[in-house]
Parts: C-alpha cells; structure tokens; sequence
C-alpha cells in the first residue's frame, strides 16, 4: 500500500504546478493538520485515493467549514483496507484557541480510546498532529509533543507514528530521530510518501 503523508505546508507540486497523475499509485493520504481547507479539497478532488485528516492548532476554520470530501478521523481508531490508523489533533495548549491540549487532557482523549485499541487489537499508525514530547518536538510552549504519545507507541508499537507541527527547520543544528524501536517517525511537513508495510517488514 502507498500512503501520501501531508501537513502543514500546501506544496505546490500537488497544488499550483498540478499535473493529471500526481496522486496515481497513492491508496491512502494522510493529512496532520495545518493546511488549507481548499488544499485538501483539491486533493481529494484529483487523488482517486481517500483523504483521512486530523486538525491542527491552525484549523480553526474546520469547525465551520471541513474540508469537503476528506473524512476526520480525529478521536477515532479508523480501518483502511485492514491497516488499523488512530488519530488525535491538535498541539499543547499555549493560548486560548481550538485544536489545543494540556498533557492531561490529551490523556483523557487516548484514556476514552482505549476500548477501541483493545477491541482492535492495537493500531498500525498513530497520525497526530504533534509530536511525542522530546521526539522531534520543539523547546518552546507551543511545539512541545505530549509525552502520552511516548506511552502510546511503546504499548501499540505502531508501525508508523506520522504528525507535523515542528517544521524541519525548528530543528536546525538538531539531528532529528527517525525512529523510536520498531515505529518511524514520520515529520509529514510538506509531503511524504510512504510504503505500508515498512520495506523489509510483513
């Protein structure tokens, strides 16, 4: 399986410098938040492949206006073709907008999910919009990770953990981890495209 992992920043390859098959071979595109509602609309006009999308700290207007044909799957364990996706939005809390979280309210969210893991048997990917606390994160308030996605990818053991939020360019002079066991992480600023399974997994 291909899945096309977007966020935060609309690329123009796949937006103002489209051209008829960009999305071909893509069965899946996963979107973390932060990016134009029009963006992914367009997307899920031209890609034959579903758009499955968690908001992002800047999604305010997708309370009013969702992106249309994308599904959220935002507080949900969602299926696709048997690949088993969590989704959780939203950043740390660092002012009064939407789409923010203390450390223990983003726990209570996981806590209210866990008899979806359970009757799931696990998940496959973990899609959210920010990191886990001191995987990739930032080091000011508002790009901190929650370190209750730490606790989610050692008990599920994800074969991806795909978020935004921090762009590359937060870290600089910071070599970025790509993995934390078995799960890579996945920095899905822009886009990247990825093999479900893993290459050399089953």
């Amino acid at each position: 399986m291909k899945i096309l992992a977007i966020s935060d920043m609309e690329e123009k390859y796949l937006w103002d410098y489209y051209q008829p098959g960009r999305f071909e071979g893509i069965d899946l595109i996963l979107a973390a938040g932060d990016l134009d509602r029009r963006y992914l609309e367009f997307i899920a006009t031209m890609a034959r492949a579903p758009v499955w999308y968690v908001p992002g700290n800047h999604d305010r207007s997708y309370r009013e206006n969702p992106p249309q044909g994308c599904r959220c799957i935002d507080d949900q364990l969602a299926v696709f073709q048997g690949v088993r996706i969590l989704g959780l939005g939203g950043s740390m809390r660092y002012n009064a907008g939407p789409y923010q979280y203390t450390e223990g309210e983003m726990g209570m969210r996981i806590a209210r999910r866990r008899m979806d893991l359970w009757r799931h048997r696990g998940m496959d990917i973990l899609l959210t919009h920010s990191p886990a606390f001191g995987r990739n994160d930032g080091r000011d308030r508002a790009h901190t990770g929650f370190d209750c996605f730490n606790d989610l990818v050692g008990v599920y053991k994800p074969k991806f953990h795909i978020y935004g939020h921090v762009h590359p360019s937060y870290l600089a002079g910071r070599t970025p981890l790509d993995r934390v066991g078995s799960t890579r992480l996945v920095n899905a600023c822009g886009r990247v495209l990825l093999d479900y399974p893993p290459a050399g997994e089953s």
